[in-house]
């Protein structure tokens, strides 16, 4: 995995570059689009290339390895067989996933037992373990086993789950390094840091990933309910220590205001459940604000979902047709509107790109995250 920077904003930390994997370039900032089960919720892979235009997509270890199971995947010849998309995919660790079964898991040293979501079962995962299974995936950049904080978290479970994290890393990083693909490409591995809201602790987790060389760092624990500023505050201490030359990754993040300031302090790549989950419950992130598609006053707005995009859903579509398909709890709303989020959120970071180029990011942040916040 190759990454180049092209331009830097004058005004804040933002970046333009591009990551070259072996299923195609990049060109961060990027969004990707969330495929937890090998799919993005109600979103063809042909609508996601042209309509969405997203450049990689994530895969979920924990629910792939539950089903369709790793043989399934690997007499595919991996993911990107298996599901027909040709670009590149990430997949994270799990780690998010077990954290979320707090009452059907045990960790320790060696790994995570957890009880599956699905019937019951017992698994074990180990930092080993979880290297094997995202080489039999196939993606393309594959997440390093870590342990995700809570919020609020104590400081004393905040520094030894970090610590933890950093052993289980050298044991991904070795069990890496002593494997290679099974589907004839490349693939990289990402560290996560650590260390809940504690400066010195994101400190020291950002530090010691750094020192670890790999292609690209991810900051993980953060989105998961701590108030935005503090957010801010943990990703712009940690992405002025992890080195400029390597992509940034910020997980699980987040809104179109999270994610341009995100730009704004340093980050590169961003992924979030939010514009498909809102979606299939109305909610609209638009070029002129968020809209509840299910609110009465569209009911006879007959204008197209967003005439700011150009997309075949915010074109062909209107408002008024959307709230019909939703309140009737037609199948079809929930999907324009997941393809008109993803594509809203693809259009978003695509224009941070052409601001950062041209110069006029930070005027141009300062003015979106106002109006893309606002109810309209």
């Amino acid at each position: 995995m190759q990454f180049t920077i092209s331009n830097k904003d004058k005004n804040s930390k933002a970046r333009a570059g591009e990551i070259l994997t072996a299923h195609g370039t990049i060109q961060t900032p990027i969004f990707m689009p969330v495929g937890t089960a090998g799919s993005v919720k109600a979103v063809h892979q042909r609508e996601l290339h042209d309509d969405i235009k997203a450049q990689i997509i994530l895969g979920n270890t924990y629910h792939l390895y539950l089903r369709p199971g790793l043989e399934i995947l690997e007499k595919a010849g991996g993911l990107h067989k298996f599901n027909g998309w040709d670009k590149p995919i990430l997949t994270d660790s799990g780690g998010y996933q077990v954290y979320s079964l707090s009452g059907t898991r045990k960790i320790k040293e060696k790994g995570v037992t957890f009880k599956s979501h699905i019937d019951g079962s017992t698994h074990v995962f180990s930092p080993e373990y979880v290297m094997d299974i995202q080489r039999k995936i196939g993606a393309d950049i594959i997440m390093a086993f870590d342990e995700c904080t809570p919020y609020p978290c104590e400081y004393e479970y905040a520094r030894k789950s970090m610590e933890m994290t950093h052993r289980w890393l050298d044991r991904c990083i070795e069990r890496f390094d002593s494997t290679e693909g099974i589907y004839g490409y490349e693939q990289t591995l990402f560290p996560i840091v650590q260390g809940s809201t504690y400066k010195d602790l994101r400190k020291q987790s950002a530090e010691v990933i750094a020192s670890k060389n790999q292609a690209g760092n991810a900051i993980g624990g953060l989105s998961v309910g701590e108030p935005a500023e503090m957010m801010y505050e943990m990703t712009e201490l940690v992405c002025d220590i992890l080195p400029a030359d390597k992509p940034r990754y910020l997980m699980g993040v987040g809104t179109p205001a999270n994610i341009l300031e995100g730009i704004a302090l340093g980050v590169d790549m961003f992924d979030c459940v939010m514009p498909t989950r809102n979606a299939r419950n109305g909610m609209l992130f638009t070029t002129e604000g968020i809209i509840n598609i299910r609110n009465k006053k569209w009911e006879d707005d007959f204008s197209p979902i967003d005439p700011g995009l150009t997309g075949y859903v915010d074109t062909f579509y209107s408002k008024a047709y959307l709230r019909h398909l939703m309140i009737s709890k037609e199948i079809l709303g929930a999907q324009i509107a997941s393809i008109h989020n993803l594509a809203f959120y693809l259009w978003l970071v695509e224009n941070a790109r052409k601001q950062i180029i041209a110069g006029t990011f930070f005027e141009w942040k300062e003015k979106m995250v106002r109006k893309l916040m606002e109810r309209i």
